[in-house]
C-alpha cells in the first residue's frame, strides 16, 4: 500500500529551516508597509500632545491652562481630574501616573494633555502653560540613590556558599568598580497610537506597541472600564527593542480617553525629542566587585554589588534587576558568591526593558573581572576564561541554584578560536602595538550564556488562533507583535510546515486582544518559543480534525492519511489539501481553532534565592579587533568573529540577521551610545545631533558571522530552535573588553585601564592619559631608585 513516501519528491515553498525573507521586507524598502501613522486619517481627527514638567522634582503649586484652552485649533484640555477610573499605567506596581497631580518627579513628566485640529497646534499651545513649581532636592545618580537609600524596590540578594570567608583565603585578590551606561532604544518609528470611539464608550486602538494586552489593561483601568471595551491592534512597529513593552501605555490611555471624551478619533504621534525626554532607557548599573582567586586565574570567591538605576517608578525594575543579577556568572562557575542588587530611585524618566533585560548589565561585570584576574596574573584572558567555564558535574550550578544541563559553549570557544585565528592574532597585535606610537589594536574574545524565560513565570504562555478558508487558504494570528525581528514569519512557516502547505497560502494577520486574549508581551527573546508553540497547537488540533474527518470518509485508518507537499495521501489515493479542506466544510468539519502554549519547568523561589527562572540558554562567542587613535580616542571596528547557536534554526536568514543587528546595536551602547542628564535633572541627549547610534560605516568592514552547525535545543522547543532576540547584544561585549586592551597597550600592559562604558572618545582618551601620567610616575620612581 502507497505511504507517506510517494510523495517525497516534492515539498512544500517555505517551511521550517530555510532561509526565507522577511514577509514585509519588500514593503520596508518601497514605503509601503502601514504602520500607525500610516493608516488614512479618519474624519475628525484630533492630534495630541503633552505638556511635560520642567521640574526634576518639585510640588506643583499651581497650574493654570487657560492660554493652552484659548489657543489656536484646541478642541480640549485634559488633566487629572478628567480621568474617570484610575491615574496610572505602571505595569507592576501602580506608581506611574498618566498625568502627574501634587508632585512631578522628573523633567519631561506628563501634566496634561492638548487635543487639537492639527499637531502643530497642539504642540504650540502645550508650551502655553502656566505652571507654578515648589522645588524639592532631586536625587540625579545612582551615587546619589545609594548614599539617601532612596530605592523604588527592596533589596534582593543571592548567595551561595561564603564569599567573605573564601576571599579572605584567597591566594590573590582584587576590587574595583564598574559604571555601566544606559542605552535609549532609538526605534525608526516613535511611540503612536490612534484611538477610535465606538458605541458603548468602547474604544479602537491601532498602537506600537509590544505588549497589546498590556496596553489594553492600562487603558481600561484608566477609563474606568472592563477590559472587554477596549480592543487593541498591532500590526507591525518600527523597531521597539523593549522600549515599547510597557511605556506606549501613557500614549495608549491618552489617545483613548480622548477619544472617549470627545467622541472623535484622536492619535498621539509623538516627537522625537519629546519621545526620548518622556520615556525610559536601559538601566545605567554601577557595578562594585571584590573577586579572589589562584594563581592559574580560577575564581574562588566573589562579591559583586550592584546598583540600577531604575529613574521615578518602580516599570519594570524589579524583573530587569533580577535578570542583571541571573546573569551575574555569564558562562563561568562561581562557588562562594554573593550578589546584592539595589533598585535605586532616581528624578529621572523610568527606565524600562531594553533588548537583554538586565542581562547585559551583569554579564559585563563578571567579564570586566575575569580580565582583571588576567591582566593581575600576566595571562591572556581567553585562558581565564576558558579555565573559568562551567564544566561536569561539581561545577555545572549557578548561583541561583540552577543546573547547567545544555553547556556547548567549550565547542563553540575551541572552534571559533580556530577559526578566527585569534592566537597568531594577538600576537602579531602585541609586536604592532610595540612598535606603533599613536595607533593601538586590541583584541578579545568573549562567551555569551544566556538564559531565555520571563523570568515572571505567568508571563510564560501564548495563545493562537487559525482559521481555514473553504478554499484552503488560512488565516494566522497569534499574541505575538512584530518589531522587524521577523516574528511572523517564523510562526508562519511554522504552520506551513504543520499543515504541509506553501507558506503563500498562510495570511498573517494583525496582532489583536479582541482575538488572542491576555497575551504576553513580546519580549525577554520568547516570541517564536511560545507563540510558535500556540500556532502549532491550533494548526495540529484542525489537521487531527482533517485526519480523523479523511479516515471516516475513505474508510481508511487514520494512520494511513499524511499531509505531504499540498495534497493529502489517504489509503491508495492522493487529493488536493483544498480538495479535502472543501470536503471538510461540506461535511461541517470545524477549520477553526485556538492554540495554546505554556513553559514548562520554571520557577523562582525569592525567599531562598533559588530555582530554574530559565528554560534553557543561548550561548554564542565573538571576537573583536580594534585599532583607536591614542591622540584623539577615537576608534574603528578592524574585525569581527561570531559563532552562535540558536539550535536547529526555524529561518536562518532571519537568524543571521538578528545576530548582526544584535551586535551592532550592543556595540553601539558599549562605546558611543552616551545618555547625559545636567545638574538640573534634564536629558542633554535626546536627539540624533546629540546622541549617536552606529552607523553603517561603523560596521567592520570585516565580519564573519556562522551558526553553529551541531546546535540542538534538548528541551521540547519549536522545532529544536533557540531564542536569537536578545544573546548576540552580548557579543559586542568583545568589542569593549577590546579597547580596554589597546588602552593598555599604551603602559606596555602594566597598568589597568579601568575603562567605564560607554567608551566614548572622551573616555577612552582619558584613560588613556591617565595610563600615560601613571606610567611616567612609575618610570621616574624607578629611576630614582
Amino acid at each position: 500500500m502507497p505511504d507517506a513516501r510517494n510523495l517525497e519528491t516534492e515539498a512544500i515553498s517555505g517551511g521550517v529551516h530555510h532561509a526565507l525573507k522577511h514577509d514585509s521586507a519588500h514593503k520596508h524598502v518601497t514605503g509601503e508597509a502601514v504602520y500607525v501613522d500610516d493608516i488614512p486619517a479618519p474624519a475628525n481627527l484630533l492630534h495630541l500632545a503633552a505638556g511635560q514638567s520642567a521640574r526634576a522634582h518639585a510640588k506643583i503649586l499651581s497650574m493654570d491652562l487657560s492660554m493652552v484652552r484659548q489657543a489656536p485649533g484646541v478642541v480640549a484640555v485634559l488633566t487629572a481630574e478628567d480621568i474617570p477610573g484610575e491615574n496610572d499605567v505602571g505595569p507592576v506596581i501602580h506608581d506611574d501616573p498618566v498625568f502627574a497631580e501634587k508632585v512631578v518627579e522628573f523633567i519631561g513628566q506628563s501634566l496634561f494633555a492638548v487635543a487639537a485640529e492639527t499637531r502643530e497646534e497642539a504642540r504650540r499651545a502645550a508650551l502655553l502653560a502656566k505652571i507654578e513649581y515648589e522645588d524639592l532636592e532631586p536625587v540625579l545618580s545612582v551615587g546619589d540613590a545609594l548614599a539617601k537609600e532612596n530605592f523604588v524596590l527592596p533589596d534582593h540578594v543571592i548567595r551561595r556558599g561564603d564569599s567573605k570567608a573564601a576571599l579572605d583565603r584567597s591566594q590573590h585578590r582584587l576590587s574595583g568598580s564598574l559604571q555601566v551606561g544606559g542605552q535609549d532604544h532609538f526605534y525608526l518609528e516613535g511611540m503612536v497610537s490612534l484611538a477610535l470611539p465606538a458605541e458603548d464608550g468602547d474604544v479602537q486602538i491601532w498602537c506600537s506597541t509590544q505588549h497589546p494586552s498590556e496596553v489594553q489593561h492600562n487603558v481600561a483601568r484608566v477609563l474606568g472600564r472592563p477590559s472587554n471595551a477596549v480592543t487593541v491592534d498591532v500590526r507591525r512597529m518600527g523597531g521597539g527593542f523593549g522600549g515599547k513593552e510597557t511605556q506606549s501605555a501613557l500614549f495608549a490611555a491618552i489617545a483613548a480617553l480622548t477619544a472617549v471624551r470627545t467622541g472623535r478619533p484622536a492619535k498621539f504621534c509623538v516627537d522625537r525629542d519629546d519621545d526620548m525626554i518622556m520615556t525610559g532607557k536601559r538601566h545605567d548599573f554601577r557595578i562594585d566587585y571584590d573577586v579572589g582567586f589562584d594563581d592559574d586565574g580560577r575564581i574562588e570567591a566573589v562579591d559583586f554589588m550592584q546598583a540600577s538605576r531604575c529613574g521615578m517608578s518602580a516599570d519594570l525594575s524589579g524583573a530587569i534587576s533580577d535578570r542583571a543579577m541571573f546573569h551575574a556568572d555569564n558562562a563561568y562557575y562561581l562557588n562562594d558568591v554573593t550578589i546584592t542588587s539595589h533598585r535605586c530611585k532616581t528624578n529621572t524618566v523610568s527606565n524600562t526593558a531594553f533588548r537583554g533585560f538586565g542581562g547585559p548589565q551583569g554579564m559585563v561585570g563578571i567579564e570586566r573581572v575575569i580580565d582583571e584576574v588576567a591582566f593581575a596574573l600576566s595571562k591572556d584572558p581567553l585562558e581565564v576564561r576558558k579555565l573559568n567555564l562551567y564544566g561536569g558535574e561539581g561545577r555545572n550550578i549557578t548561583p541561583y541554584s540552577m543546573t547547567v544541563e545544555d553547556n556547548v559553549l567549550p565547542e563553540i570557544i575551541e572552534e571559533l578560536e580556530a577559526s578566527s585565528d585569534y592566537a597568531r592574532r594577538r600576537a602579531e597585535i602585541r609586536t604592532f602595538n610595540a612598535s606603533s606610537p599613536v595607533m593601538k589594536k586590541g583584541i578579545s574574545l568573549t562567551p555569551v550564556k544566556f538564559g531565555i524565560s520571563f523570568s515572571t513565570k505567568h508571563l510564560n504562555q501564548a495563545g493562537a488562533l487559525i482559521h481555514i478558508y473553504a478554499d484552503g487558504s488560512v488565516h494566522l494570528n497569534h499574541g505575538g507583535t512584530e518589531m522587524g525581528q521577523g516574528l511572523y514569519i517564523k510562526v508562519a512557516q511554522i504552520v506551513a510546515e504543520e499543515l504541509q502547505i506553501d507558506l503563500e497560502r498562510i495570511k498573517i494577520s494583525a496582532a489583536s486582544t479582541g482575538k488572542v486574549p491576555n497575551t504576553s508581551a513580546t519580549a525577554a527573546s520568547s516570541g517564536t518559543d511560545l507563540n510558535g508553540k500556540a500556532a502549532q497547537a491550533a494548526a495540529r488540533t484542525i489537521r487531527e480534525r482533517l485526519v480523523a474527518f479523511a479516515a471516516s470518509r475513505y474508510d481508511v485508518k487514520p494512520s494511513e492519511v499524511f499531509f505531504h507537499a499540498n495534497k493529502v495521501q489517504i489509503g491508495p489515493q492522493t487529493i488536493s489539501f483544498d480538495e479535502l479542506i472543501g470536503q471538510a466544510y461540506l461535511a461541517r468539519v470545524s477549520l477553526s481553532s485556538t492554540g495554546f502554549y505554556k513553559t514548562p519547568k520554571i520557577f523562582y523561589d525569592r525567599e531562598t534565592a533559588s530555582g530554574r527562572p530559565f528554560y534553557y540558554f543561548a550561548y554564542g562567542a565573538a571576537v573583536s579587533e580594534v585599532m583607536i587613535d591614542s591622540l584623539t580616542g577615537e576608534h574603528k571596528l578592524l574585525r569581527v568573529d561570531i559563532l552562535h547557536d540558536v539550535g536547529r534554526s526555524i529561518n536562518p536568514a532571519i537568524d543571521l540577521g538578528q545576530i548582526e543587528g544584535g551586535f551592532i546595536q550592543g556595540y553601539g551602547w558599549l562605546t558611543s551610545e552616551e545618555l547625559f542628564w545636567d545638574e538640573t535633572g534634564r536629558l542633554r541627549t535626546h536627539a540624533p545631533s546629540t546622541y549617536k547610534i552606529p552607523a553603517c560605516s561603523d560596521r567592520p568592514e570585516d565580519f564573519r558571522m556562522k551558526l553553529l552547525e551541531s546546535g540542538w535545543n534538548r528541551e521540547d522547543v519549536i522545532h529544536r530552535s533557540k531564542a536569537v532576540g536578545e544573546p548576540p547584544l552580548m557579543l559586542a561585549i568583545s568589542a569593549f573588553l577590546a579597547l580596554s586592551d589597546a588602552v593598555a597597550s599604551v603602559a606596555d600592559y602594566r597598568i589597568r585601564p579601568d575603562l567605564d562604558a560607554p567608551a566614548t572618545p572622551e573616555r577612552v582618551l582619558m584613560a588613556v592619559e591617565r595610563l600615560r601620567r601613571e606610567a611616567a610616575g612609575a618610570e621616574q620612581t624607578e629611576a630614582a631608585q
